[in-house]
Order: structure tokens, then sequence, then C-alpha cells
């Protein structure tokens, strides 16, 4: 994947400025301020014509191309509103609107102008960062498995943003680099979720896994076959997996940002790399979109990938359980018990609902490395559509300071979450006369009920998991967001502020 060049520096006078685009933030204003009306008279009157004449008008996400000047080629205007009403969800609006704006034209190198936005607007950082995110996000193409349709390179090679007047040069560099890091590592995301189910295999991740560990000096790598899972005992795991030809994996990532003596946060991915819902088949319709099934295990590894080039000073473990599930003549069937790492005996009722059996015993295992916190990731049930639609996240947790700390990094991103109850009532669904427990519910309440699974094998430490059935792609058009990166990279960036 190309990679765009964003960087902070201050802008030259505009009459010694160099650019082949030259992006005006413009705020909702009655009269145009010192700056703006500098930056008019260099364009020979156009800004004041287009704001009365030509229709423009600076709401929030507008976008007009005007002729430049000079060594200017180009200069695209975008409305910015009232700035002294801005929130998470306007900076992304107005950066998603630039984005497509700039990456639409063919210049390969920009300027971003912030000079006309008040010196008092706050949150500062916020903007800057969202316009580095959503640049990162939008420079992203699928390409690896087109030929004869490949899409032409995008033009755009580098952006600077001048932070003016808004805030320190060292802050809109971390700003730049929290956005593009974060940027970068849902993009990873986004091109392993979008692969086809026969490359993105348990063991293509797993290869995955590795490169990243070459990528990055201070993170390494370590892969369970499934000897070594039956060994220790990860029969509910393998189970998924014993209809497919394709085997399974346990993958371990390890980013060490502190000392060894740190406890790490960990994250825990769903990897079902293909989801055919096995014995319990599933419609045929749309299956085609069960190769994003592995969109938790995907989001673990941007979300370390963001981390590692933030350089955030803390210990991260990603475990990513990895398996395709496929019915066959091996395949577990509808009523099969199984004992899971925990030595718990799970009645599989569904084989469908094959994503908590995998987490299980990743959950199970992690307890190992005796962590601050875990959060799983899982694109978990289809119950949490009809809940949340594609807009939030589910979030369950046995801790509410957890809890509340990724609704809050939701809320800064805009990738919000909504926080949903595992009340005791919701786990008397899986009471089984045949085992410890039932992969299913027996009533309603789906999303919670899978909550509640887990939740049984994450009583020892905080732990909390997000169900991304509805966030971590679309159908239309069809293809994987990167979700929820964003929250999880904030919720680390807090996690190691902290300490």
């Amino acid at each position: 994947m190309s990679v765009l060049n964003i960087t902070a520096k201050a802008a030259a006078p505009l009459s010694q400025m160099k650019t082949q685009a030259l992006v005006v933030l413009m705020p909702e204003r009655k009269s145009l301020g010192a700056p703006m009306k500098a930056l008019d008279k260099f364009l020979g009157g156009t800004v004041s014509q287009n704001a009365t004449y030509g229709g423009f008008s600076p709401t929030i996400g507008a976008t007009c191309w005007l002729p430049g000047a000079g060594a200017v080629h180009r200069v695209l205007l975008v409305g910015c509103g009232d700035v002294n009403e801005r929130t998470v969800a306007s900076d992304k609006k107005l950066a998603e609107a630039l984005s497509r704006a700039l990456l639409s034209c063919a210049a390969t190198n920009a300027i971003i102008w912030t000079e006309g936005i008040s010196q008092k607007v706050r949150r500062p950082e916020q903007l800057i960062e969202q316009l580095a995110l959503q640049l990162t996000l939008s420079h992203y193409q699928y390409s690896q498995t087109l030929n004869h349709r490949r899409k032409p390179a995008r033009s755009l090679r580098r952006v600077m943003i001048t932070p003016a007047k808004l805030c320190s040069p060292a802050m809109a560099k971390r700003a730049v680099a929290a956005g593009t890091a974060t940027g970068q590592g849902a993009n990873l995301t986004r091109e392993l979720v979008n692969l086809p189910g026969n490359i993105c295999t348990p063991r293509y991740l797993a290869g995955e896994a590795r490169k990243l560990a070459r990528r990055h000096t201070n993170l390494s790598v370590s892969i369970l076959d499934e000897r070594k899972m039956a060994e220790l005992g990860m029969h509910s795991l393998l189970s998924v997996g014993n209809g497919s030809e394709q085997p399974s994996r346990l993958i371990t990532m390890k980013y060490q940002g502190a000392s060894a003596k740190s406890r790490p946060y960990c994250l825990v991915g769903k990897g079902i790399t293909f989801d055919t819902g096995g014995i319990s088949l599933k419609p045929g319709a749309k299956m085609d979109e069960m190769k994003f099934d592995m969109g938790g295990a995907a989001s673990v590894f941007g979300t370390i990938h963001a981390a590692a080039l933030l350089k955030l000073p803390i210990n991260i473990v990603g475990v990513v359980a990895a398996a395709e599930n496929m019915p066959s003549g091996r395949a577990t069937k509808p009523g099969d018990v199984v004992t899971s790492l925990s030595g718990k005996t799970i009645e599989i009722l569904n084989t469908d609902a094959e994503g908590r059996l995998v987490l299980c015993d990743a959950l199970t295992y992690v307890s190992k490395f005796s962590p601050e916190e875990v959060v799983d990731i899982a694109t978990l049930t289809g119950a949490i559509i009809v809940s949340l639609g594609q807009e939030a996240t589910g979030i369950f947790s046995n801790d509410d300071h957890l809890a509340d700390s990724l609704l809050e990094a939701g809320i800064r991103t805009h990738d919000r979450g909504w926080r949903f109850p595992i009340w005791e009532e919701y786990h008397r669904q899986l009471e089984s006369p045949f085992a410890d427990l039932a992969n299913i519910g027996t009533g309603g309440a789906g999303s919670i009920t899978a909550a509640c699974f887990l939740a049984q094998f994450a009583e020892d430490y905080k732990w909390a998991h997000l169900d991304i059935a509805g966030t971590a792609f679309k159908s239309s058009p069809k293809g994987a967001t990167g979700r929820p990166v964003p929250m999880l990279v904030d919720y680390l960036r807090e996690r190691s502020e902290q300490r």
C-alpha cells in the first residue's frame, strides 16, 4: 500500500508559496478576516467574489475550486462553518470533504492553509488529527486482486498542514503523527479484511504477523499450530476448524514499549477467515461477505501497527484466534460437546455461533500474560446490527472504568460505541443439561448472551468485548471500514498518558 506523506510546518508567505493545490479552510463569517483578505488580494479578489456571487457558502464540508496565482496552481476552498461550535463530528465531516476533493484532482502535493481560522479555536489538535486521519484513510485503494481493472495510483504524495496560530508546531506534529498512524493502522485492517478467503487464510494471517514484526523492532511474534493447541487443551478453538482443509492458528504479537515488568494491555481478535456457518449452514445470499468475519483479528493487527508507529510507552499483547469454518465429514456437529482450555465443557448447539468458541480459548490463554486489561474484538452477532445498525459498536464489560474509557475514546474519535448489560439473568440462557454451558442462548438478546458466554472465560481480569459486526464493513459500497482501530488506538494512547 502506498503511504501519503503528511507533515506540519509553518507556511511561507503567499507570494513565496509553491504548491499544486492550496487548501484554504474558510470559517463562516460576515466579513473576511485579515489573513483571508490577504489571500483574496493575492488571488485577485476571487475569494470574495465567489463568497458573494459564486454561490459558495462556507458551511461545513462545502468545497469550491479556484484558479491559483504565482506558483500556486489551484486553490480549494473548504467550508468550516462556525469554528466556535466545532465537534468531532463536524471536524470529521470537514476532513472527509477536503480529502475527497483533494484526492480527486491530479495534484501530487498540497498545502492545507489554516491562517483564516481564529487562533482562539478550541481543541485545534483535534482538527489537525482528523485532517491527517481522513487524508490517510481516503488515500487507501484496494488493488491486490485487480489486474485488468486496476485503479490508477493516487496522484497525491505529499500534504503539508500549516498550524499557523492554531497551536504550537510541536502540538501540530503530534496531532499529525497520531492521525497518520491511526489511519495507516486502519488501512492495514481494511486490506486484510478486504482480501478474499482463498488468500487470507489462518496461515496467511500468521505470515502477515511475522511481516509486521520484521517492520517493527520492538514487536515479536509467536504462532501456535493445531498440534500445540491440542496439547494445551484448546479444543473449543480447534472444533471450529475441524471441517476445513485450512489449519487453525493462534497468533500472538507482543509489542514492548515499556519495561518487561510492566503488565500489558491485551487485544484479542476473532479471526474467522471465512464463515460458512459450518453444519449450521448460512443462507447463500451475501455469504461472500463472510470473508469479513476476521475483522476483529484485522483490527488487532492495525491497532498494534499504529501503536508501534507512535512508539506508545506501554506493553501490548495482541492475540488472534484464526480458523476457517467449513462443513465436511469432519466438521463439528450441533449437539457435540467440547472441552475448552479453561476446562469448562461447551455444548455446541449452533456451529454458526463459532466466533465465541475461538475467542473463549484465546481469552483463557491471555491470562498467562497477567494483563492490565483485556479487550476482545469480534464480528460476533448479526443481532448487534439489529440493535445499533452500522453506526455504533456494541460494548460489553465487567469493569465500569474500562467500559467508560472505550466509550470516551469512541467519542473523541467519532468511532462511537454503545454499552449493553451482561446481567446474571442473561447468563441463565446458556445453561445446558449436557455441558457446563451452551454456545447459544435460549431466548432473545443474542448479542448480550454471546457476550455473557465470553464473560465466563474472562472472570480473572478487567475485560471488555466489542461487537463490530455492524461497523467493521459495509455492504454498499462493499468494503472494510477500518473500525474500531481509531477507538482502540485512542484508548491505548490515553492509557499510555496515564503512566
